[in-house]
């Protein structure tokens, strides 16, 4: 199964449904990004802070699919912001995941509270990359509405993505406003929650009463539901597992459709809760120069 393309502001496409590798170990992410590939997905989403970047090029290479037929974002590391250390980041990326482009480069985080808050410099380099044809899309990550209006304000590359948390739990609905009024692709991390996405444990989208009768009538999964769920929103969604059956079932969300009511009732699920980090909030100190979440 192909799966849809959701075009870019960039004049690129993005493969919507997408396979993530945060969290996973270095030694299986290769096992992991070649099951992925096996499967049908064609977008891998990595990162130089998972530092798997090198076992994603290396599955990509083996795979015996051209470099052209796989969908390849990364992310500039919170330790690099500064426009010197982001060319060399950049750089490091290409060497790591053995190719001379990526089709999207995002910058991870912010951080508005350091490097003076200056986040739009570091926008600036990216746009570098975009020009020479080393990255032909560009974009954020985690970024809220007042960055993404001072990026706008302030350059005139508008990111073709954003890349947020967002689940039915948490929705983020006034920033994917800004996201539609400006061309911007929303794309999710975290997309189907999970226990592990909230400060209360007790409360988890697998064990949601809506999406699990959601799943019973359509003889699928509550994974499966928020995945097509997304889809049929027009956002991009990057799941991620390191187990064959689950990166199976997760790809296999083609050959149903969610009514609109349906739907609905997924969207009035929002709770406005965020699992991850709050983005204002991060430090690198606080976390050893890196962040503990996607």
């Amino acid at each position: 199964m192909a799966v849809p393309d959701l075009d870019l502001n960039s004049g690129h496409t993005i493969p919507q449904l997408g396979f993530g590798v945060f969290k996973i170990d270095p030694p299986k992410t290769a096992a992991a990004v070649t099951e992925a590939l096996r499967v049908g997905y064609r977008h891998i989403d990595t990162a130089e802070m998972y530092r798997n970047e090198r076992e994603v090029g290396e599955a990509v290479r083996t795979s015996g699919l051209d470099r052209s037929e796989v969908y390849l974002t990364s992310k500039l590391n919170n330790g690099f912001h500064q426009p010197d250390d982001a060319r060399r980041a950049f750089d490091g990326t290409l060497e790591a995941l053995g190719s001379d482009y990526l089709d999207l480069f995002l910058i991870h985080w912010p951080l508005p509270t350091l490097y003076d808050g200056d986040f739009v410099s570091t926008w600036l380099t990216l746009q570098e990359f975009y020009r020479d044809g080393r990255a032909r899309s560009i974009g954020v990550s985690n970024f809220q509405i007042p960055h993404l209006q001072r990026l706008i304000q302030e350059s005139d590359v508008v990111p073709a993505v954003n890349q947020i948390e967002l689940h039915p739990y948490f929705q983020q609905t006034a920033l994917q406003s800004l996201h539609a009024e400006n061309n911007i692709a929303t794309q999710a991390w975290s997309p189907i929650g999970g226990i592990t996405s909230y400060r209360d444990a007790a409360k988890s989208t697998f064990d949601d009463p809506t999406l699990l009768e959601v799943a019973r009538q359509r003889g699928k999964s509550a994974a499966q539901v928020m995945l097509r769920w997304h889809l049929q929103e027009r956002r991009s969604a990057i799941p991620k597992s390191t187990k064959p059956a689950r990166i199976a079932e997760n790809f296999d969300v083609f050959d149903f459709e969610l009514t609109s009511e349906e739907i609905a009732a997924i969207d009035a699920l929002d709770t406005g809760v965020r699992g991850g980090p709050d983005t204002d909030s991060i430090t690198l100190e606080a976390f050893g120069r890196e962040i503990p979440e996607a």
